[in-house]
């Protein structure tokens, strides 16, 4: 059984190869319970293939990955979620002619029991189930201000309104951890500003673990408790936002010369 002191996710030794390219090279950290995670590095540094390692979308060649204290490496893809490790996409992965409740049910039917002959069926048990999902979805609504959008297609909305969407569907899943993949592309300064208070406020309000990837150095700072820096698919650095925007591998990395030149 799992200590409430134990990281909720331990990355141990993880290397990916896609022919002769190393995309991860041996890479280990861990994500305690609780805390917002930050995740960088340049492009090309490995920050997506290790998310979709852990969405076991890829196989890794080497080390393993534990959750809650227990391997995920032969877990397949479709049980990623019955975990509880949700997750966006840097490319909106939305039902864009569907309004914006039924998307953010869609994330709430990952943890219904209503199986396909009932569902077909219409049996009382679940319309009884479908009533509270609707439910759900309409508080997560309401906490991330989208109720007033919550009967239009999610194609025809603001792209901020969209991400926001992914973000509430996301979290109607009930992750133990959610990986965010690059949510603040495409957002201007005031819509960086709400992703930051509404990050901050689900890992409050809801108990939840974050693992963010991100190329805007503001948002990550500004919101991480810790911070693995990645470069040519190795960790570099580790450690507090402090540490990290002192240390002179992370600052080679992004300025691409050493920190004393």
């Amino acid at each position: 059984m799992a200590n409430s002191m134990d990281p909720l996710l331990s990355v141990r030794g993880v290397t990916v190869r896609f022919g002769g390219i190393v995309a991860l090279d041996g890479v280990s950290f861990d994500v305690k319970r609780g805390h917002i995670c930050g995740l960088i590095g340049p492009n090309g540094a490995g920050k997506t293939t290790l998310f979709n390692c852990l969405s076991r979308l890829y196989p890794y060649q080497a080390g393993d990955m534990l959750f809650e204290g227990k391997s995920i490496t032969n877990s397949p893809t479709h049980q990623i979620a019955d975990m509880g490790i949700g997750r966006t996409f840097q490319n909106l992965a939305m039902f864009r002619t569907m309004p914006v409740r039924e998307n953010v049910m869609v994330g709430a039917h990952c943890r219904s029991s209503a199986g396909f002959l009932s569902s077909a069926l219409r049996l009382p048990s679940v319309s009884a189930e479908e009533a509270m999902l609707r439910d759900k979805a309409r508080r997560i609504m309401d906490d991330l201000d989208l109720t007033r959008f919550q009967d239009r297609a999610v194609g025809d909305l603001p792209f901020g309104i969209q991400k926001r969407v992914e973000f509430a569907r996301a979290l109607a899943a009930e992750p133990k951890l959610l990986l965010l993949d690059e949510p603040a592309a495409g957002l201007n300064h005031e819509e960086l500003a709400d992703l930051a208070r509404l990050i901050r406020d689900a890992r409050d309000r809801l108990h939840i673990t974050v693992l963010l990837v991100e190329h805007h150095m503001g948002l990550v700072m500004s919101v991480s408790d810790h911070i693995v820096a990645m470069n040519f698919g190795r960790k570099i650095a580790e450690g507090n936002p402090e540490h990290i925007q002192q240390h002179p591998d992370v600052i080679e990395a992004y300025l691409g010369a050493p920190a004393n030149v």
